[in-house]
């Protein structure tokens, strides 16, 4: 120390060294380490499952909506779409692809780069890791909730003469009733998205550990469209009153929207104060959410082989 000077003036000048040169190391190491964690081909195989899915499911997803909207049966919402015709099949198709490939990708990569942080540097119990990174890719994956909005103005047959298109939806919303009004019904889809990413990884994540590992490549893609189908399927039936309570609650549109609570309230009156009507459209939505679920799982599993030959891939942790 220098003579004459102040032992708290040093020490304090030390303290202010030390916090300049460790503390923006510390967090570029944090921000180096957790964002090192993900990895582009988790997203890039959501991508691609989601957009081989679509295609094939989107006119089966209609009927459903019918079904949930005006608490129809089946044959009833197939005529309904018979008589619209073939050019309204798949109006509305692009929210859907846009938002799925998108929250696809999220889905399968913050999982997965979320839950690697969590073991390989916090050494945390690989389930509780698993919860908590579904939930984190549910919870992003609501940013999306834009293209559910306007899919169901656009799939709702009292907007067929309001919108022409996708882009006339949106801009319609965002000029006559604000940004807001793309995120009605926020609340359901929160307690959709997390909670059910989290099931149905740990689900997914078991099925792969204890099934029997097979050898050739077409009962291996069978296996995981199967796994991929039941885990889908149950997840999907299990949270689908939420569906229902948000597409009611996105049916509307200029005025406050009700809470989440008020909406259920008020389907349960609607619909005879009967708890079963909430499944209304759910065998259909089972069956779709089976192939549909079950495809995706099979299409992942092979992009993921198809970009990575030579990488074994580990989703055991």
């Amino acid at each position: 120390m220098v003579r004459g000077q102040n032992p708290m003036q040093t020490n304090s000048a030390q303290i202010k060294d030390h916090d300049v040169s460790n503390i923006p190391e510390s967090h570029s190491v944090f921000v180096e380490r957790f964002f090192g964690s993900f990895h582009w081909m988790e997203f890039a195989c959501g991508c691609g499952a989601a957009f081989v899915n679509i295609g094939i499911t989107y006119p089966i997803y209609k009927m459903i909506f019918r079904q949930i909207l005006h608490d129809v049966p089946i044959t009833s919402a197939f005529s309904q779409l018979r008589h619209e015709g073939l050019m309204f099949l798949y109006r509305g198709m692009f929210p859907p692809l846009a938002q799925k490939t998108i929250s696809l990708s999220i889905m399968f990569g913050v999982f997965d780069g979320t839950r690697r942080y969590l073991v390989d540097d916090y050494y945390m119990n690989p389930y509780k890791a698993k919860i908590i990174a579904g939930i984190a890719a549910g919870t992003v994956e609501t940013v999306l909730l834009p293209f559910e909005r306007v899919q169901t103005l656009l799939a709702h047959s009292k907007y067929h003469e309001h919108f022409a298109n996708t882009q006339h939806a949106f801009k319609y919303v965002l000029e006559h009733h604000g940004f807001k009004e793309l995120y009605r019904g926020i609340v359901p889809v929160l307690w959709r998205n997390g909670p059910s990413n989290a099931l149905f990884f740990i689900l997914r994540e078991e099925a792969s550990t204890h099934l029997p590992q097979r050898t050739s490549a077409s009962t291996k893609a069978a296996q995981e469209f199967m796994s991929g189908a039941i885990i889908g399927a149950s997840v999907s039936t299990l949270f689908y009153p939420l569906n229902v309570i948000k597409v009611a609650m996105q049916s509307d549109m200029g005025h406050a929207s009700e809470s989440m609570l008020q909406s259920l309230m008020k389907i349960y009156r609607e619909r005879g104060n009967s708890i079963a009507h909430f499944y209304r459209g759910c065998g259909f939505n089972t069956a779709r959410s089976f192939v549909s679920w079950g495809v995706m799982n099979a299409a992942y599993e092979n992009l993921k082989k198809l970009m990575s030959p030579s990488i074994c891939i580990d989703n055991s942790n």
